[in-house]
């Protein structure tokens, strides 16, 4: 008596055998578990079924009166058919089932076999394809999340990211990207990872600044019980975690010298050592590095291991400043305008002509992610407006103002941006307010406005050009 394998999934199974009792038999079996199947007793049948439709399982029979099995598997994986082949052989021909499965097929029955033998490599085939067709979704849904439609440029120098993040995600090797804060660095490393063979595996990050050098090192290599105050059990560590995976370490510079060199081992042998344990584990954890700063000059200075740089630095990444792709920035800025709209539920259809204007010339030191925020700032203060104006664009960018600590720049180059900003964010918007205002109590006539603020026509002219104002019409506006 045959045992019940019957499956909720229906699968498409396809005969391929000259013995029309013997297809008969299994198809009978075959269906009675609940999947839906068809039979024919000629191999150039078979094939051209394979190239019209498609199964799920294909029962191959290795003779044929017309057609050599092998001829069957060969051509079926040429037409790229998804279907797992399932060998039918007698025992004399079980070396060629065995040659067959090193060519694609899934697996083999020896003939004569049991109803069970038969529902058994069916239910495996079956499971097997469910599996991979399972994780290809996930993949798809991992590129889509994290691929290349979340990192937004047409500059030549994204282009240029975008090859490397092909070239290098495939392989194993340690990544090393460079970039300013806010730049994308982690957008970066998780598009490695969702096109790399690790997808679906763990993506753990961790920020080498934010922790304490002892805290740090726990959490990378875990710790055991006792192991120092407040350890009251075992704790596994990020490299364990990860261990099939990807870890992104940012901000790499910042870890001190000893755990430089407790991770260098780790890249150098694959293990590690737990805080206060006796024993190394080990770890195939894929490594991508990130820093904001000059890892090579750190290196002179004695501040980062020189071994450890040559370590991580395999395959560099530079992600350009925003300030130097700046034809991109209309592009992020809509981008970000639409998903926030959406998010929030409103309709703004875009920026006016200066606003966008005012976008590109920006600075942005704070980058793609300053951008974002300021963006987001602007759908939640743009109410009942179908386009973000200049005006509402310079309130939003106010509170994004280059500051420290105690409101004084620490360097030359902050000092020169902190007064663009200051120019930008302050004198422009009042000079605009300012022949605005002029031209309002003039009723929209130029040569009053002018005459009556004390500039010469041609001046006033050329200032309403560059904040894009519109000549003829009375403009109102308030300070």
């Amino acid at each position: 008596m045959a045992m019940s394998m019957t499956t909720s999934f229906r699968a498409r199974i396809l005969i391929i055998d000259d013995e029309k009792k013997f297809a008969l038999a299994c198809r009978t079996v075959l269906e009675e578990d609940g999947h839906h199947v068809r039979t024919c007793m000629r191999g150039c049948e078979g094939l051209e079924l394979l190239r019209r439709e498609d199964f799920d399982v294909v029962l191959l029979d290795l003779r044929l009166g017309d057609m050599d099995g092998m001829r069957i598997l060969e051509e079926s994986k040429s037409i790229n058919h998804k279907a797992y082949i399932i060998i039918m052989t007698a025992f004399s021909t079980v070396p060629n089932a065995v040659k067959a499965m090193k060519m694609g097929a899934f697996d083999y029955l020896t003939k004569p076999f049991t109803d069970d033998q038969l529902m058994l490599a069916v239910a495996r085939a079956v499971e097997k394809k469910k599996l991979v067709e399972e994780n290809a979704r996930l993949r798809e849904e991992l590129v889509d999340r994290y691929g290349f439609s979340n990192i937004v440029g047409e500059n030549p120098k994204m282009l240029e990211v975008f090859k490397q993040i092909e070239r290098v995600a495939p392989t194993d090797s340690s990544v090393l990207i460079y970039g300013e804060h806010g730049t994308g660095k982690e957008l970066v490393a998780r598009a490695i990872h969702a096109h790399s063979r690790r997808a679906l595996e763990k993506f753990v990050a961790i920020d080498g600044s934010a922790l304490s050098p002892t805290l740090l090192e726990s959490e990378l290599f875990g710790h055991v019980k006792g192991a120092f105050t407040g350890a009251t059990q075992d704790k596994a560590g990020i490299f364990q975690i990860a261990s099939k995976g990807t870890l992104f370490l940012d901000d790499i510079a910042n870890l001190n010298l000893e755990i430089q060199g407790k991770l260098l081992r780790v890249l150098e042998s694959r293990e590690y050592k737990p805080v206060g344990a006796s024993e190394f584990k080990t770890t195939e954890a894929r490594v991508i590095s990130a820093t904001n700063k000059d890892l090579r000059s750190l290196t002179t200075q004695g501040q980062f291991r020189e071994d450890l740089y040559y370590r991580i630095n395999v395959f560099p990444i530079f992600l350009p400043p925003l300030r130097e792709r700046q034809d991109d920035i209309p592009r992020l800025a809509y981008h970000f305008l639409h998903y926030f709209c959406r998010k929030m539920s409103k309709r703004i259809e875009g920026f006016t002509e200066d606003a966008l204007e005012a976008l590109v010339k920006h600075p942005w030191p704070g980058n793609v992610r300053q951008l974002k925020n300021a963006v987001e700032r602007l759908v939640i203060i743009s109410d009942d407006k179908p386009s973000v104006d200049l005006e509402t664009l310079l309130d939003a960018l106010e509170t994004r103002r280059l500051r420290t600590s105690d409101g004084v720049p620490s360097t030359w180059a902050e000092m020169k941006s902190f007064k663009k900003t200051v120019l930008r964010e302050h004198y422009e918007r009042v000079e605009r307010l300012f022949l605005l205002r002029a031209l309002q109590d003039h009723g929209g006539n130029i040569t009053k406005a002018a005459q009556a603020v004390g500039m010469q026509r041609s001046n006033f002219s050329a200032l309403m050009k560059r904040y894009r104002i519109p000549a003829g019409t009375p403009q109102h506006s308030t300070v």
